[in-house]
C-alpha cells in the first residue's frame, strides 16, 4: 500500500490507511517523510491547516481547499494545528482530469462531502460495510467533476527559480512582519526593482505586492492555526492596521481570520457556486 511509508513521527496522534486512501490525525508541528507515490492524490484538511512541499513549490491547505499532488510527484505534508488530514489516491483514468503539476482547488460542499465519505475508515477498501470499488470509482468520478468546475485557487505559491528572487523570498519568509520596499530589498542582495520586477512577472506571473501578499496570507494562516490570535497576526505579518490583513486574508480565503480562528480552520463556507 503506497500511503503506508507514511512515517511514524512523535507527532503522529493516530493513522488508518488502505489502497485508496487514509486518514492521519497530526499534533501541531508533525510532518511526515518526503515521499512519493504511483498514484495521484489528494488531501483535505478537516481540521487545522497542512502544507504540501513539492520540488516546484508549496501548497497551503486550510479547510476550504483541498490540494493535488499528481502521481511520482516528491513531496512532504506539513501539520500546522492539531490536523485531521485526509488523502484520496485517484484511479488514473480519473486523475488523468486533474493537472500534471501540484495544484490547490476550492472545497465545494459537495466535495468537502464526498471526501470525507471516502475517507472514512469505517467505509475503508474491504471493511464489512465499506464502498464496493465501482461505487469508490462513482465518487472519486463525482469529487473530480467538483474540483474540475471551482477555480484553482491562489494558495500553491511556486518556487523562483532564479538566484536573485531565492533571496529575496528568503528575506521575505525571514522577515514576514518587515515592510521594505522591493528597492530596498534589492539593494541588500544586489539586484535593482525593475529587475526583480520583470523576473517575478517572468517567473512567478506576480507582481511583488502580489507575491508578498500571498506570502504573509500563508504565514497568516499558519500563525492562526497555532493560536495567535488575529492582532498579533496581522503585526507579526507586516500589517499595521488590522482591517488591512481582515481584507487582504478574505480576499485570498473566502472567510475573515476571526471567523476562521474561531471555527479553528474547519467548514469554512465555499464561495457560492455563481463564482465558478
Amino acid at each position: 500500500m503506497p500511503v503506508r511509508r507514511q512515517a511514524r513521527s512523535s507527532h503522529l496522534v493516530a493513522s488508518t490507511v488502505w489502497p485508496s486512501g487514509g486518514r492521519h490525525l497530526w499534533s501541531s508541528g508533525g510532518s511526515s517523510s518526503v515521499q512519493s507515490h504511483d498514484r495521484g492524490h489528494l488531501v483535505y484538511a478537516a481540521t487545522g491547516v497542512l502544507t504540501v512541499r513539492t520540488a516546484a513549490g508549496t501548497s497551503v491547505v486550510p479547510a476550504s481547499r483541498v490540494a493535488w499532488t499528481p502521481a511520482g510527484s516528491t513531496h512532504q505534508h506539513h501539520a500546522h494545528g492539531d490536523t485531521d488530514m485526509r488523502i484520496v489516491f485517484l484511479p488514473p483514468s480519473v486523475a488523468v482530469r486533474l493537472p500534471d503539476r501540484p495544484a490547490v482547488f476550492l472545497t465545494t460542499g459537495l466535495a468537502r462531502e464526498v471526501v470525507l465519505a471516502l475517507t472514512d475508515p469505517q467505509h475503508h477498501d474491504g471493511a464489512a460495510n465499506g464502498y464496493r470499488p465501482a461505487a469508490r470509482r462513482r465518487l472519486a468520478r463525482i469529487l473530480v467533476d467538483e474540483l474540475s468546475e471551482a477555480q484553482e485557487q491562489p494558495l500553491y505559491l511556486p518556487d523562483p527559480r532564479d538566484d536573485r528572487l531565492q533571496a529575496l523570498a528568503r528575506l521575505l519568509a525571514e522577515e514576514p512582519g518587515s515592510n521594505a520596499s522591493m528597492a530596498e530589498l534589492g539593494v541588500r542582495i544586489g539586484a535593482s526593482s525593475r529587475t526583480l520586477s520583470r523576473l517575478l512577472r517572468s517567473e512567478l506571473g506576480m507582481s511583488f505586492y502580489e507575491w508578498r501578499t500571498q506570502l504573509r496570507v500563508y504565514r497568516a494562516l499558519l500563525l492562526l492555526a497555532d493560536g495567535n490570535d488575529v492582532t498579533q497576526t496581522a503585526h507579526a505579518c507586516g500589517w499595521t492596521n488590522p482591517s488591512g490583513f481582515i481584507t487582504a486574508f478574505a480576499t485570498v480565503i473566502g472567510s475573515t481570520p476571526g471567523r476562521y480562528r474561531a471555527l479553528g480552520g474547519a467548514s469554512l463556507p465555499s464561495e457560492p457556486d455563481s463564482k465558478r
